[in-house]
Parts: C-alpha cells; sequence; structure tokens
C-alpha cells in the first residue's frame, strides 16, 4: 500500500470528537481497531486522536481533529500536506484512577459567575471518555466557555493513552483565563536584565507583596504598597526593567501613557482614565496585574498653573483612583519618569507611589554586564574585550550600548555584502562604531567637547608635573582601592597656573585621555548670561550632567575670568561672586544628589568597608575631579584656593633647555629637515620661549623655507629656523617669571 497519506479538511460532524479517519489499508497496517487511540507525529507538533474508518473506505487519505496535541492550535495547509504512515502510531488504552488539570477560561466573567463545583462538573462533562496524555492540550469548541484544558498529571503515569472516564477522579489544579494564559506562556521566556539585577530584585520584591503575602500582611494589620515610581535618564532601562519584572512574577501588564488618555471634549481625559483603572481592576481578580504609566511627568504635571485645566483634572482623576485601590487588590501601579521634579508632589506621598526607585547612569560593572548580553547572540572576535569597551564607554546608558554594538554589526554586514562572505565582528569594528555613537547624555550636554586624544608622550619635558598630575588625578581614579589601603581620600579639584602657551590645556587633555574618564570644558562665555541666575543654574547644570557621566574631569579655563576675588570691589561682579558661591558649593558637596544615585548606594568610608576593590572603585568614582588653569592666581578668591576645594596647586612653569630640546623634537617629528639643523643649539638659543612659541617657530621655519624656495622645498635648514628666530621673538621675559616666583604660597 501507500506509504503517504494525503490530509484532508474535517466533515463538519467529526469537529470535537477527536476521531481520526482512515481508510481500511491504513487501519489494518496500523492493527487500529475502531475507537482505540492513534498518536500522529506532524511538524507543527503532536496529536493524539481514535480510529475511525472513512465513510467513502477510500485508501491513502487522513482526516483528524486536532483537539488534544502539544500545541494550542495546530495548522496546516491542506492542499500540500501529506502524512507518511511512519508518523501514525496505534497505543494502548488504559483507564486513568486520577487527572490534574489546568482549566483555561475564555473570559475573566465565566469565572465570576460559574462556582467552584459548576465548573468541575463541567470539566468532568467535558473530558469524559476522552484519550489524554501529560502536558497535552485539549483545544474545546468556540462556542464553549472553556478554551484549553491542560493535563498537568494523570495516574497511571505510563506510555499508554490515558482515557478518562466516569469514575477517573479530576483536579482541577488551577483556573486562569486566556488573557493570562499568554501571560503564562510569555513568562516562559523571560527578558534578559544586565546590570540592573539588584533593582530588579528589590522591584520583584516590591510588587510581589501583595501577590504572594496578603493574608500575612492581613495578618500583621499592614498595607500592601500602591504604588512605584521608577527615576532615571532617558534610556536606562526603565521600561525594558518593568516588561522583564512583570514576565518574571507572572503579572499581567497594561500599558498607559498620555496620549492615549487625552481627549478632545471635556472629561474624556478622565472616562478614559477610570477605564484603563476598571480594566486592570477586573484582571487583577484573576491575578496580579501591573498598570504601568510610562513618562508619568507628561500626563501628570504639577498643579497651580491657571491653564492647565485639562491636566489639573486629569491629576485629580488619578489621586482619587489610586486612592480607590483596595488593599486586598492584586494590583500595583508603576510609572517611570526621568523629571521627578516635574511630577505633582500629591502623587510623591505614602499611599500613592509608596516606594522611588532611582536608577541612574550604569556604573562600569554594569556595563559589561550589558555589553556581554549585547555580545551573546553576535559572532564576536577574540580580540574583542567587553572590560575594554565598558572602560570606553563612560556615560552610556543601556540604549547607547545597544546602538553601539548595533552599529558595529551593521559594519560587519555592509562588508560581507560587499566581499560576499561571512566575517566577525572585531575590534576595529567597535572603535569605528564608538567614533559614530556618542552617549546620549552627551548631545545637549553643557560643556561637552570632542578633542584628539593626548598622550603623555606628546607633551616634551614636565617630567615632574607629569608625575604630579598622574599622582592626584589618574591614581585616585584607575586604584582606589590603594588610596582605600592608605586611608586616603579622593581629591577635589587641581589649580594648574603658569605662564600663557606653557602646555597646562594640553596637560589636562593628557589626564583625560589616560583615564578613559568624560571631559567637560567650560569657559566664561559658556557661562555668562544676561539673565539673572542662569550663569548659576548653567553652571549647576554642568556639575549635574558631569556626575551623570562618572569618572569625569570638568575643566575650568581661565578661571580667573569666570570668579573672581570677592575682596577685590573693583574687579568682581555680582555674576562673579554667584558663580563662585555655586562653585564653593558643588566643591564642597562634590558627589550625588538624590534624583543622580547609581549602582548599589553602598556607602564605603575608612575600615569599617567591606567591598571588594571593584566595587569601591565604582562608588568612589561618582566624584567629580575639577582642572582649573589661569595664568592669574593673584586675583583668584583664597576661598578657592583652600585645601579640601582646589587641593593640588601645580606651578607650569616655562620650559628649560633640556624641555625645550624635547618639545622641539616632538614639533619637528613630522618635519623634514636638512642634516645642518641642530635642535640643541636652536634648544639654547630659545630661552625665555614657552612650548608654544616653539611650536610656533617650527611652522614659521617651514613657512620661510617654502618662501625662500617658491614652493620647492623639500626639507628645512638651519638658516630658515635663524630667519624664524629672528621674526618670532619670545612671549616671556624676565620681569614676568619674576612676577610668579613672588607668589610664594604657590611654589
Amino acid at each position: 500500500m501507500d506509504s503517504e497519506l494525503k490530509l484532508l479538511p474535517l466533515n463538519h460532524g467529526d469537529y470535537g470528537t477527536q476521531r481520526c479517519r482512515l481508510g481500511p489499508k491504513a487501519m489494518s497496517h496500523l492493527k487500529a481497531k475502531i475507537g482505540f487511540p492513534i498518536l500522529i507525529s506532524l511538524p507543527s507538533g503532536s496529536c493524539l486522536c481514535t480510529a475511525w474508518p472513512r465513510k467513502d473506505l477510500a485508501d491513502g487519505f487522513l482526516q483528524a481533529d486536532f483537539m488534544c496535541s502539544t500545541m494550542p492550535r495546530i495548522t496546516t495547509d491542506f492542499a500540500n500536506s501529506v502524512v507518511c504512515l511512519s508518523q501514525l502510531k496505534s497505543l494502548t488504552p488504559v483507564k486513568l484512577k486520577r487527572v490534574t488539570v489546568r482549566v483555561v477560561l475564555r473570559t475573566s466573567e465565566v469565572k465570576l459567575y460559574l462556582s467552584d463545583t459548576m465548573l468541575h462538573e463541567l470539566v468532568r462533562d467535558l473530558l469524559r471518555n476522552m484519550y489524554v496524555l501529560p502536558d497535552y492540550l485539549i483545544t474545546m469548541t468556540d462556542d464553549s466557555p472553556v478554551v484549553h484544558v491542560d493535563i498537568l498529571d494523570m495516574d497511571p503515569v505510563t506510555s499508554c493513552a490515558g482515557l478518562i472516564t466516569a469514575k477517573t477522579s479530576l483536579n482541577v489544579k488551577e483556573t486562569v483565563t486566556q488573557e493570562w494564559y499568554r501571560v503564562a506562556a510569555d513568562s516562559s521566556s523571560p527578558y534578559q536584565v544586565a546590570g540592573l539585577d539588584e533593582i530588579c530584585a528589590s522591584l520583584c520584591e516590591i510588587i510581589n507583596l501583595p501577590f504572594s503575602y496578603q493574608k500575612t500582611l492581613a495578618t500583621l494589620g499592614l498595607t500592601c504598597p500602591k504604588g512605584l515610581l521608577l527615576v532615571g535618564p532617558p534610556g536606562v532601562g526603565k521600561t525594558f526593567l518593568v516588561k522583564a519584572v512583570a514576565r518574571q512574577v507572572g503579572a499581567y501588564l497594561i500599558s498607559l501613557s498620555g496620549p492615549a488618555i487625552h481627549g478632545s471634549r471635556p472629561g474624556e481625559s478622565e472616562e478614559n482614565l477610570r477605564k484603563i483603572f476598571e480594566k486592570a481592576s477586573a484582571i487583577s481578580q484573576a491575578g496580579p496585574c501591573i498598570l504601568f504609566i510610562d513618562e508619568i511627568d507628561s500626563l501628570c504635571p504639577k498643579r497651580g498653573n491657571s491653564g492647565n485645566a485639562p491636566e489639573n483634572r486629569v491629576v485629580a482623576q488619578l489621586l482619587t483612583l489610586m486612592d480607590g485601590i483596595h488593599s486586598d487588590n492584586k494590583m500595583v501601579i508603576v510609572a517611570a519618569t526621568n523629571q521627578p521634579d516635574a511630577i505633582d508632589s500629591a502623587l510623591r506621598r505614602p499611599g500613592r507611589f509608596d516606594k522611588e526607585i532611582i536608577i541612574g547612569n550604569p556604573t562600569l560593572s554594569q556595563r559589561r554586564a550589558i555589553l556581554e548580553v549585547l555580545t551573546s547572540n553576535m559572532p564576536i572576535s577574540s580580540d574583542v574585550d567587553t572590560g575594554e569597551l565598558a572602560d570606553m564607554t563612560v556615560g552610556y546608558v543601556g540604549a547607547d550600548l545597544s546602538a553601539l554594538c548595533r552599529e558595529a554589526a551593521m559594519q560587519v554586514v555592509l562588508q560581507a555584502h560587499q566581499d560576499s562572505q561571512e566575517k566577525l565582528v572585531t575590534r576595529a569594528h567597535f572603535y569605528d562604531a564608538f567614533k559614530k555613537i556618542r552617549p546620549s547624555t552627551a548631545r545637549s550636554a553643557i560643556g561637552q567637547v570632542e578633542f584628539k586624544p593626548v598622550y603623555w608622550e606628546q607633551i616634551g619635558g614636565l617630567e615632574d608635573i607629569k608625575l604630579l598630575l598622574k599622582q592626584s588625578i589618574e591614581w585616585p581614579m584607575k586604584y582606589p582601592e590603594a588610596f582605600l589601603r592608605m586611608g586616603l581620600t579622593l581629591p577635589k579639584g587641581v589649580l594648574l597656573y603658569g605662564p600663557p602657551g606653557c602646555a597646562k590645556t594640553t596637560l589636562v587633555k593628557a589626564v583625560a585621555t589616560s583615564c578613559h574618564c568624560a571631559f567637560f570644558s567650560v569657559s566664561g562665555a559658556d557661562l555668562f548670561s544676561p539673565y539673572v541666575g542662569d550663569s548659576e543654574k548653567t553652571l549647576a547644570q554642568l556639575f549635574r550632567q558631569a556626575r551623570a557621566s562618572t569618572p569625569a574631569v570638568v575643566f575650568l579655563d581661565e578661571i580667573d575670568a569666570i570668579v573672581g576675588c570677592r575682596s577685590d570691589s573693583k574687579t568682581s561682579s555680582g555674576v562673579q561672586e554667584r558663580i563662585l558661591s555655586v562653585l564653593l558649593n558643588e566643591l564642597d558637596g562634590v558627589g550625588l544628589k538624590t534624583t543622580e544615585r547609581r549602582g548599589n548606594q553602598k556607602l564605603l568610608e575608612g575600615k569599617h568597608c567591606q567591598a571588594d576593590p571593584m566595587e569601591f572603585q565604582e562608588v568612589i568614582n561618582k566624584s567629580v575631579m575639577i582642572v582649573a588653569a589661569t595664568n592669574r592666581p593673584d586675583v583668584l578668591d583664597d576661598a578657592l584656593l583652600r585645601p579640601g576645594r582646589l587641593d593640588k596647586l601645580l606651578y607650569i612653569p616655562p620650559p628649560d633647555e633640556k624641555a625645550r630640546l624635547a618639545i622641539l623634537k616632538i614639533c619637528t617629528r613630522n618635519v623634514p629637515l636638512h642634516s645642518d639643523v641642530c635642535l640643541e643649539d636652536l634648544a639654547t638659543a630659545t630661552s625665555f620661549y614657552s612650548g608654544a612659541d616653539l611650536q610656533n617657530l617650527c611652522k614659521e621655519a617651514a613657512l620661510v623655507a617654502l618662501h625662500e624656495s617658491q614652493l620647492q622645498a623639500s626639507c628645512v635648514k638651519q638658516e630658515d629656523f635663524q630667519k624664524a628666530l629672528a621674526s618670532l621673538p619670545p612671549s616671556l621675559n624676565a620681569s614676568y617669571l619674576l612676577a610668579y616666583k613672588k607668589l610664594s604660597r604657590y611654589t
């Protein structure tokens, strides 16, 4: 006989009967008796049917009712489906003594109107004389109030098909609605939350309280928390965290946004809000429910403005609905915002939003965990180090890191399309993506600048100053465990002073490059504003953004133009005094404000600290290093220069002969020199020349060579340097340097 059977649609009278129609030859080959169970294995799942002959006794065809299968719905293309006889297997029936099931109802109203006894009898009637197997689903007809019946367990447990009879003991373990059944199916594949494990555990604990410990809390006379507020910058993962927690705790998630609430006619917004709360309350009767309000600051702004009457009514309606939530209700309201101060204060009290969880910018270990999850499904080369990438991505949030990995992968896709071969994502791809994807916090940041990396080798001389800068700035950021071991605290600020052109700004860039930290540079033009209070607000915002991107260096160039001396009434102005006051307060309180917390919020101080070095590094790096530069230290206020504010005062002297030789070698590294050029003689002849003067001297000598040869020169000669020396006098002199030496307190 033919080994293949063409699959045909079921006859109308066989729906809901668990029958399988076969030809006589197929039944004879399977040795199947009429009404006995047959297991059919299909690509989309397996189903259990009972063998029945076709009415026309035609062979080569198969008709089956897929009501008892491993899937809720087995979809089949009847036009092209062919089933082999090897996919059919006759099973031995056995009468069941006991069966445990889970019942899936069509709507929550059915669960309210059906008592437990009525539901038990209804399910017994539906399952009578039906063959089942463990972990199989029985799909009912569309007119039945029951959608699915899951076979959780049966006795005896054998490889035979179990028959449910009138004597079988039926145990309904769980009754859920169709919506809850989908939630349970989604919870089987939870989200991967990286870097927020502690916050996720805390959130799960708060949400699980009314769901898991309702009777215990009622016995103790306690009420469950009704609301939870998530505060954090955009892209940090607030919405993703709520979705992950909902799947983890098995709660039904209802998302609510402002545009979905607001209506055109008066009272429509409040009506829509009431409908959503009624839906959440009805769903919570069947199981835990989370009502998530995203961007709640746009839905419930602060009241008090007469022009915001519609928003004020929405706020009042939300307050009333939150107060009307019963303590025994399995519903928790979770809201998210990046502007907590813009929310009406009536919402931020116990009884409404009881808890507030701050999610800040990811720390070093959190960025590493996020990158490991993002690259887990990518073809990564062996030269890619997630720890190195995490060290480079200071100030990046989860969305930025996702965009970084996506950009690196897109470069591989484009190259593979051009070369017609598959490639791996290498370190070079991530470096190219790093140049294109910048942190979202830096897009509107004040003082955020980009500069070409400067390395210590590019700065000639100043070896003692380099060592002092490394000790003051680089060591605390890179080796915090050593500072903890010696009982040292992180310095708050460094002042570089000296004549112009002596590499003060270049030294700061080298520090920022070696520390792999965020770099903010601000000048007087960035701060001063014609509006009262705007300058101080800008400076405070600068420090707030720097704290969000720690470790960070805030560079105040020409600080004498930003803040002056308060005792000198002729030179100081009201704006400078107010900016100085803000700067002093920031230096005294450099740290994290309430809404800027990051990581695990543990204070690590002294010998009582019990933490690993990495944990301490993340906590101590929350501070911001202030680096200021000036060539007028005599006009700065004394309160700014005391220890505890600008701890280190470093004098950057003009280069000596040895330093000038090193600078000349660096400046002429890419300049073709003639054999008669003697850099040692030039270093001797350039007394009182600053580093900027020497760099300009080399440029001028190259221009002289081009001018003398009418753009035909191929190298720079000694005489070109002599002509350049004659036209470029030094910018420093003995009397000018003597003024710095007289400042004994700075030397």
